[in-house]
């Protein structure tokens, strides 16, 4: 009995040292489960960010309107003489032409000879004139002798003065049958450009009938169309930006604005002058045309307004959100009213407070309460060009190409 009992203490003591391991593996397997736990609960970041705080920037107030572009003034060139065939026509739609330049030519072989006609008609009430009046000289020279009566010196008196105005009468008409020879040529009343031609050749025209038409100076303006409530912030003399269908822009300013407003659309035209050609008439060189629609703004100064950068506002569903950093680098989803751009910045006009820190870059991926890992932007700047310089250092040189 004794030896069997000392045999069991070696193998109870062998027991209690193998429980006593098995409870020490438990812990230790226990306390590294529990850790593994804690850590894969902890959130992570769903992204890293730079932040950036609102700012007051000086933006332009600008007014847009849309209109057409049209000749400042179109002049109606027709014909003055009557009943007259056009032999020659020698200006064409597009061409430029000059005061007093010669546009078409009338046939004068008829007006020749009414010339002609005229100054015979002329010289032969001169020769009556002359005639009557030595004839009255000669009457009152012997008007005290008495040896004519009183009746034969007022009849030479009175011959006179028809022969003067009988030769007034000829000189009038030989100076209307000159005006009339000299409007068989048609000339242009000023510089600018002919924009219509109905001038043919051969056709016998009456007077007045429409012959060209041309744009005064190759003057160009623009006839905005602006609401009746928009009125009151124009004025004579406000600079205008005009962007033209094909892309051209130009300056100009408000030359008037229409004494009234469309009763059907409640609008009224703003005349804005365009850059006048001058000394370029070539209609080759203007770069807008007459009857083109164009877009524009009017400069109405400017104001001071909270702005964003443009890669902090996400669009939305139709509307404009930011995301602002909160506690705990939570970020939360703001709705904001968005107002005029300059350059990469955007007027915020309500939702936003001033001192509100808002995510710059990657605002995008982001949704309404998740946690972001906030770095400086010039941190950022920084790293990145680190991380370049690496690249580029460790990157292998470049081998020759093999010829």
């Amino acid at each position: 009995m004794k030896q069997f009992e000392l045999k069991r203490k070696p193998v109870a003591i062998v027991l209690i040292a193998i429980a006593a391991l098995g409870l020490g593996a438990t812990a230790i397997f226990s306390t590294k489960s529990g850790a593994a736990d804690e850590k894969k609960n902890t959130p992570k970041p769903a992204l890293t960010v730079t932040t950036v705080l609102p700012s007051q920037t000086s933006l332009p107030i600008r007014l847009s309107a849309n209109g057409n572009i049209t000749a400042w003034q179109e002049a109606l060139i027709g014909s003055e003489a009557n009943g007259l065939r056009l032999t020659e026509v020698r200006a064409n739609v597009g061409d430029t032409v000059r005061a007093g330049q010669v546009l078409a030519v009338f046939a004068l072989e008829s007006v020749q000879a009414e010339v002609a006609q005229g100054r015979a008609s002329m010289a032969e009430a001169e020769a009556n004139a002359l005639d009557a009046a030595g004839n009255a000289e000669k009457a009152r020279t012997l008007q005290a002798s008495g040896a004519l009566s009183e009746q034969q010196i007022n009849q030479y008196m009175t011959a006179e003065k028809t022969a003067k105005a009988r030769l007034e009468a000829a000189r009038a008409t030989l100076a209307v049958q000159q005006v009339r020879l000299k409007q068989t040529q048609l000339l242009a009343p000023d510089n600018g450009v002919i924009s219509a031609r109905t001038a043919t050749v051969g056709a016998v025209v009456g007077a007045g009938t429409e012959l060209f038409r041309m744009i005064r100076g190759g003057r160009l303006e623009w006839r905005a169309e602006v609401t009746s409530s928009e009125l009151a912030r124009l004025s004579a003399g406000t600079a205008a930006t005009v962007v033209a269908a094909n892309g051209v822009a130009l300056k100009g300013r408000v030359r008037m604005i229409a004494p009234t407003v469309d009763p059907q659309t409640r609008s009224a035209l703003v005349y804005v002058d365009l850059p006048s050609p001058v000394g370029k008439l070539d209609a080759a060189q203007v770069p807008v045309k007459a009857g083109m629609f164009a877009k524009g703004e009017f400069d109405l100064g400017s104001s001071n307004a909270l702005t964003i950068p443009q890669q902090s506002v996400v669009i939305r569903d139709g509307f404009s959100y930011v995301f602002v950093l909160g506690a705990g680098n939570h970020v939360s989803q703001v709705k904001v009213q968005t107002g005029r751009r300059l350059g990469d910045r955007v007027e915020v006009i309500s939702g936003l407070k001033p001192d509100a820190e808002l995510v710059a870059s990657g605002a995008g991926f982001l949704n309404d309460g998740d946690l972001v890992n906030k770095v400086a932007a010039q941190n950022t700047e920084n790293t990145q060009k680190i991380e370049t310089n690496k690249a580029t250092a460790t990157a292998p040189p470049t081998q020759p190409a093999i010829k």
